[in-house]
């Protein structure tokens, strides 16, 4: 089972938006990342040398947090940048006591819009056997996601 971990870092990033009145300043920002590892750890790890590559100057890992994601709905070639928070609650039966109850889980969708999101969401569980139903979607602070790779695979 993946397990996921939100990253925070904190650094001086130089306005690049012209329409921003402070186009051309450095201003502090703070950015979210997700990284799939196995231990708090090699997230830190992953993470710095991840960011290393794209951040010019100091930055400071603020926060590494264990996500509660169940599921990523994405595809590699795809060139959407942005990610929705899908919640859901799937029925789950017990069929000892014969009771239905609702599970929430949380899912990461990667699409251009909410409308691209749930169209994703549906074609990804359209052959789901459980009932759910979808309780919210939301725009994600998560701005890229890191998949887990062996030291073999990066060797390569």
């Amino acid at each position: 089972m993946a397990k996921f971990f939100e990253c925070k870092i904190r650094y001086e990033k130089q306005i690049t938006d012209p329409n921003d009145k402070d186009c051309g300043k450095l201003k502090k920002v703070n950015e979210v990342y997700l990284v799939d590892a196995l231990s708090f750890t090699e997230a830190e790890a992953r993470i710095v040398k991840e960011v290393a590559q794209y951040i010019k100057g100091e930055y400071t890992i603020t926060n590494i947090k264990q996500a509660r994601i169940a599921e990523l709905i994405f595809k590699d070639d795809d060139l959407c940048e942005n990610w929705f928070t899908v919640k859901i609650k799937i029925v789950v039966v017990d069929e000892e006591r014969g009771t239905e109850r609702l599970v929430p889980q949380t899912l990461l969708v990667r699409a251009e819009s909410v409308e691209d999101a749930l169209k994703r969401f549906k074609e990804a569980f359209k052959d789901s056997m459980s009932d759910f139903t979808i309780t919210s979607i939301a725009s994600s602070p998560i701005l890229e996601y890191y998949k887990y790779v062996t030291d073999s695979a990066v060797e390569k």
